[in-house]
């Protein structure tokens, strides 16, 4: 399976260009690996936008504790 790997923070534009790249992937094959280890923050666009993705067979990897809890809600 594909897997991106991200860094930093998930936040601004970086949002809309991270669920640019999952659908270009999304729309080739079903599902992929986010691997989410060196994410610092996520910004509550960024929440919708990595819950969206893991309805849509998206595997979150590696989250930290903080990103972790951010994704419960």
């Amino acid at each position: 399976a594909r897997m991106l790997v991200l860094e930093g923070r998930v936040i601004g534009p970086w949002v809309e260009e991270l669920r640019r790249s999952c659908e270009r992937i999304l729309a080739q094959q079903a599902g992929f690996v986010l691997d989410l280890s060196d994410v610092s923050f996520v910004a509550p666009e960024g929440v919708e936008l990595f819950r969206t993705l893991r309805d849509r067979q998206v595997v979150l990897r590696n989250c930290s504790p903080f990103v972790g809890e951010q994704l419960k809600g």
